[in-house]
């Protein structure tokens, strides 16, 4: 499915679930709350953390200690659960609201008691991912490239889905963070997604090889199309699932 084809029937799905507007608040705290299990599931699992979607439900929303588990793995589940929780906030707000300490506070809430040291501020090192030959920016350049980053998200005119997309791209390929840039970039992409009325794209752990693969061919060719198809999917799926429960 081309781009243009794949944009157009996620907007014929978005004018649906729009004549159903203004949804319920008790639908929109059930469809919330899902979604935060969801994505903290999906998002860790991507990670390498190994708690189940059940299994992080149970941490998140009954406090319950899962056996054999690490305490990172809990921390892990808890800090995302608080951070889905803040873009619900900002997704009250625009794109044009979204600045650098924005992403520091998402990078902060994901890592808190993880990496204190790390969390919410820039790396100071160069850093490359295992496996991979893609190379990063020069840590002395982060700042540089965050505020070149802010200034095109607050001016770029596209479709919002797309930019929301470009958005993740740009962002990972700056790697601006020691650890926890993939789960940040993920939540700063639904945040664009839900400040413009799409739902959240929820990458699957069995799509990783192929979310990740599609990452790095458009970080080595410049084509982003293989990556735009995955979260379009993603999208258009978490509209489906709306639209089962106002339909």
């Amino acid at each position: 499915m081309s781009i243009q084809r794949a944009l157009q029937k996620l907007d014929e799905k978005k004018i649906t679930l729009d004549s159903y507007r203004p949804l319920s608040p008790d639908l929109i705290n059930n469809l919330n709350e899902w979604y935060k299990i969801e994505l903290t599931y999906t998002s860790n699992a991507l990670e390498g953390n190994t708690l189940t979607s059940s299994e992080t439900a149970l941490v998140v929303e009954k406090g319950i200690t899962v056996g054999g588990k690490t305490l990172q793995e809990h921390l892990e589940a808890i800090n995302h659960a608080f951070a889905f929780d803040y873009i619900l906030e900002l997704a009250q707000s625009n794109r044009q609201d979204i600045t650098v300490h924005t992403i520091l506070m998402i990078h902060q809430l994901i890592l808190k008691k993880i990496d204190d040291k790390n969390a919410g501020k820039f790396r100071t090192i160069n850093v490359r991912i295992k496996g991979s030959d893609v190379v990063f920016p020069h840590a002395i350049k982060v700042p540089e490239l965050m505020d070149e980053f802010i200034h095109w998200l607050h001016t770029v005119d596209k479709h919002p889905v797309l930019i929301a997309c470009e958005a993740h791209f740009k962002f990972v390929s700056i790697h601006p963070f020691a650890d926890g840039n993939g789960r940040t970039a993920r939540l700063l992409m639904n945040l664009l997604l839900l400040q413009t009325g799409y739902p959240v794209a929820v990458i699957r752990p069995e799509l990783r090889k192929e979310y990740i693969d599609a990452l790095e061919h458009g970080q080595k060719t410049g084509d982003l199309e293989p990556f735009y198809i995955i979260i379009m999917q993603a999208v258009d799926k978490s509209f489906d699932t709306y639209l089962k429960q106002v339909a």
